[in-house]
């Protein structure tokens, strides 16, 4: 009998090697191969004989044809639902990523006991835990007495012994994935031939009877799910969980769903009774900015560079602020923070700033920041971030009842945005009266009084980014010598 011959796989891309090297050529990682143990020989083929003998003929049906929408089962947490595409289908598997200790077992946690409650026999099997803290999270949470079946297992050969039943539960929930292994693979847990091997097992088997299927899934440092990428090929919905630490807000977001609508997102606070699901998360996020208004006695409590951002995620117009602040340049090299917005994007606003409108925002260090620790990826943000900056720049405040968005060109135009109305009519009823937004598709610059007969709320167009400069300016100091800065004083200059 051949020895089986040793062979180095990488866990992040999966790519084989035959010997050890320190970095994968396929993905670029660093001390990402691991041994495993190839196969003794290829797995055989089909010859033609055994294609007639043991293969049965395909039934091929007409492209035309009525289909009738899969059932449905909802959880009764209204965020979870909308992410999911409107509830659980059956036979579906579902991937759940976050960094560690962002309340992924929280949530699922909250969703087995939501579905036991509703007489849906539900599974939660933890690799990681022991009963005693699973049964603690449940007391606090206030779902003791819900009728969960609990378990602590890794063996997916058990896992599937106890699942594989007529009566078996109709929700399981895996905690994680990479702790489960297969005892007919040699490699250790959470090496991607463990991970996609017991995907696989138990993906097949949650199709064959039936249940629905979610899998927790760890994260690298990136921020990606760990293990082969092949993983999220696999399933058919993956949601990603995002939040800071040190804030109560949690974003769960869809990235893929194959029975329903990407980009979706749910929203929820943490509190000391678990997860809350946050129904209107634009009041949420402009709480603080609401709370401060009239404490700065300047404008009616408008901040100088803070401007409101009407948003669009998934199917759902969100509000939040985007601040800016701009600040003298110490060092050479200008500084560049940005939180929760693309730090490329930032770069590009910055430059047509200084090419088609004549400041100099780029000279200077800018920190930009979206409260409430939402990312924000749509282009549509491209005007609040433009009109945060000059407001920090100029130190002319934005109106507090005023929200902002729309793209930016690299000539400088405002380009319009989808979803237009129900930014507007999102604003209007959290208080707006005023909107500074791109001109309507096939309206004229010299009629732009008629485009605003039909808005809910006072509507602003701008054609052009030299246009929100002009409603910002103010006057602008000139520069001082670069050292021997006063404390407060500002460098920012404004070409003649």
């Amino acid at each position: 009998m051949a020895q089986s011959q040793a062979r180095y796989a990488c866990q992040q891309c999966g790519e084989v090697y035959p010997k050890w090297a320190g970095r994968c050529e396929a993905c670029g990682a660093w001390n990402s191969l691991v041994e495993e143990l190839a196969r003794s020989g290829p797995p055989k083929g089909l010859g033609q004989g055994d294609r007639r003998r043991g293969g049965r003929s395909l039934d091929f049906v007409a492209l035309r044809g009525v289909s009738m929408g899969p059932p449905r089962r909802t959880t009764g947490i209204a965020e979870f639902d909308r992410v999911c595409g409107g509830g659980l289908v059956a036979g579906s598997t579902i991937l759940v990523g976050g960094d560690p200790g962002i309340g992924k077992s929280t949530l699922l946690l909250q969703v087995a006991a939501a579905l036991a409650s509703a007489s849906t026999p539900t599974a939660y099997i933890t690799g990681e835990e022991a009963v005693d803290q699973i049964r603690l999270r449940a007391e606090r949470l206030g779902v003791a007495d819900r009728p969960v079946r609990l378990a602590t297992a890794s063996a997916v050969r058990e896992i599937a012994a106890s699942l594989d039943a007529a009566d078996g539960p109709q929700l399981v929930v895996i905690d994680s994935i990479q702790t489960m292994y297969l005892d007919t693979l040699d490699s250790a847990p959470g090496t991607v031939s463990q991970v996609r091997g017991a995907a696989q097992e138990l993906i097949g088997l949650a199709k064959r009877r039936g249940f629905v299927l979610v899998l927790v899934g760890h994260v690298t440092k990136e921020g990606l799910i760990a293990g082969p990428r092949v993983l999220e090929h696999m399933v058919d919905t993956v949601l990603y969980f995002e939040g800071e630490r040190g804030h109560q807000f949690r974003i769960l977001r869809a990235v893929k769903n194959r029975f329903g609508a990407t980009d979706e997102i749910g929203v929820f606070e943490m509190s000391d009774r678990g997860l809350v699901e946050v129904p209107n998360p634009s009041a949420l996020f402009l709480a603080d900015r609401a709370g401060a208004e009239g404490e700065d006695g300047e404008a009616g409590g408008a901040v100088t560079g803070s401007a409101v951002f009407a948003g669009i995620e998934g199917t759902r117009p969100v509000l939040v602020e985007v601040q800016a602040l701009v600040a003298p340049a110490l060092l050479g090299t200008p500084r560049r923070a940005v939180v929760g917005w693309d730090a490329t994007r930032l770069a590009m606003i910055t430059a047509v700033l200084d090419a088609r409108c004549g400041l100099s925002v780029g000279a200077n260090d800018i920190y930009l920041n979206i409260a409430g620790g939402l990312r924000i990826v749509e282009p549509a943000a491209d005007l609040a971030v433009a009109a945060a900056l000059v407001s920090a720049l100029t130190e002319t405040p934005v109106p507090a009842d005023t929200v902002v968005f729309g793209e930016i060109g690299l000539s400088g135009r405002v380009r319009p945005v989808s979803h237009t109305d129900a930014r507007l009519k999102e604003a209007a009823k959290l208080g707006f009266a005023g909107a500074w937004m791109p001109l309507r598709p096939g309206s004229r610059g010299d009629n732009r009084a008629a485009s605003r007969a039909n808005e809910p709320l006072a509507a602003a167009p701008i054609g052009h980014l030299s246009e929100l400069v002009a409603r910002l300016s103010a006057p602008i100091r000139r520069p001082r010598p670069s050292s021997g800065h006063p404390p407060g004083s500002r460098r920012v200059a404004v070409a003649p």
